[in-house]
């Protein structure tokens, strides 16, 4: 009869339906995450910094998440508070020459350690040779010493075409002359901001060599704000094993904190760095309530790390749970884009895992590359590596680099391989 499906059809159907199903919830997941980085990067947050609370005010939202999503807090608490401290600009942030106004964070930024200035200033240009050498520049320095009071003078460096240890050697030198009086530097690279713990007396301001203009004097107006004992919180949930006599534990982790806000005006979104692995903590939170794993899982969204690993250093000396019952730990920052593939850090450490990784990633073809890295201090893994705790630092690599730069906005992230990612983890979890 014509109108009845034969077997073979009925497979097809149902290959055709299982598709759709599973290609929905994998779009979903995506979506959702799309959500989380698109509230992280607001405004209301302001960079997730330390201005104005930001931090906290992320580590809230993150709580609730964790709270609907259905995962459970260790020890009562989802929140657990540190202190630092940390130097911010939460006021003005104004450097003009003549009539023409430089925008924050495009034309200019100050080294996070800039302390506070205002007033007009003519530098006292210095060449690249002069700085180089100690005794020209000692006695340059003693002559700009003598006048600055009453010219308001500083010293202007050009690092323009320097690479490299030559253009640390300026940078290097101008750390430690803000101690003494201003310095500007005119630069041709990439700003790529930051935070410190510390305040010098006066900034240093580099400026784009496009927006500087040669023999313009300066109208610089910046406050800087030293905070002292700083209270921020790393946010921690667990969801138990369905084996319930089970102590393992696979720990997820992911910094939450960005730069925050250069002046009043302008903050950093931290896009892909890292609302994106922050996302991606939420989207395996709602996995594993759906789905419990083998083993316990312990997702930790480390605040400081972007001061130093100060959040995942606190952690490590304040476990909530023995550290020797993790039996793995994946640290997730730079997750929103991964169409060149990802790299492991500790690679060459953990080598039996790291081809586990790959062998799990060749099987389902999820990424084009698993780049092998040795053990670096660059993100919150390492406190943990120094404990001998089997780890990766997990990042991916795409066309998109804009990091730590005003740039860095939830516009910009292509989310191309989020999905993938996310379900390679997943299947490396269940092969530990």
């Amino acid at each position: 009869n014509s109108c009845l499906i034969s077997t073979e059809d009925m497979h097809r159907l149902f290959k055709v339906v299982f598709s759709l199903l599973v290609s929905s919830l994998v779009f979903g997941q995506s979506d959702q995450a799309r959500n989380y980085v698109a509230k992280l990067c607001g405004e209301e947050f302001h960079g997730r910094g330390y201005v104005k609370r930001g931090d906290s005010l992320a580590a809230s939202y993150i709580k609730e998440q964790f709270e609907q999503i259905g995962a459970e807090a260790i020890e009562g608490d989802f929140l657990q508070g540190f202190n630092l401290d940390v130097n911010t600009f939460p006021g003005k942030m104004k450097v003009s020459q003549g009539s023409e106004n430089l925008n924050p964070g495009e034309d200019f930024v100050v080294e996070p350690y800039s302390g506070s200035l205002k007033g007009s200033f003519d530098p006292q240009k210095v060449d690249v040779k002069t700085a180089m050498s100690d005794k020209k520049l000692i006695a340059l320095i003693d002559e700009v010493m003598s006048s600055f009071e009453k010219k308001k003078m500083g010293l202007l460096f050009s690092t323009v075409g320097l690479k490299g240890d030559s253009l640390n050697r300026i940078k290097g030198i101008a750390y430690e002359l803000t101690e003494a009086f201003p310095v500007f530097l005119i630069v041709d690279e990439k700003f790529t901001w930051s935070v410190a713990r510390e305040q010098h007396r006066f900034p240093c301001i580099l400026i784009q060599e496009s927006a500087y203009r040669v023999d313009v004097p300066f109208s610089i107006e910046i406050e800087a704000k030293m905070i002292r004992d700083y209270s921020s919180y790393n946010v921690i949930a667990k969801i138990p094993s369905k084996k319930k006599c089970t102590k393992k534990t696979i720990v997820f982790s992911a910094h939450y904190d960005h730069l925050g806000r250069m002046g009043s005006e302008t903050y950093f979104p931290g896009a892909n760095d890292n609302a994106s692995g922050t996302a991606m903590l939420l989207s395996l939170a709602e996995h594993y309530v759906k789905n419990p794993s083998d083993y316990n899982i312990v997702f930790i969204a480390f605040a400081g790390e972007e001061a130093g690993l100060v959040g995942s250093k606190y952690y490590t000396e304040n476990p909530l749970f023995p550290i020797k019952r993790i039996k793995f730990l994946v640290n997730l920052d730079i997750m929103g884009s991964g169409e060149e593939g990802i790299t492991a850090v500790n690679a060459t450490l953990f080598e039996d895992q790291f081809e586990t990784l790959q062998q799990v990633n060749s099987k389902k073809n999820y990424l084009s590359k698993i780049k092998s890295r040795g053990p670096a201090a660059n993100s919150d893994h390492y406190w943990f590596t120094e404990l001998g705790v089997p780890c990766f630092f997990i990042y991916t690599m795409g066309p998109n680099k804009h990091y730590h730069d005003v740039f860095d906005t939830y516009e910009e992230l292509s989310f191309a391989e989020y999905n993938d990612l996310f379900q390679l983890l997943i299947d490396f979890e269940k092969e530990l």
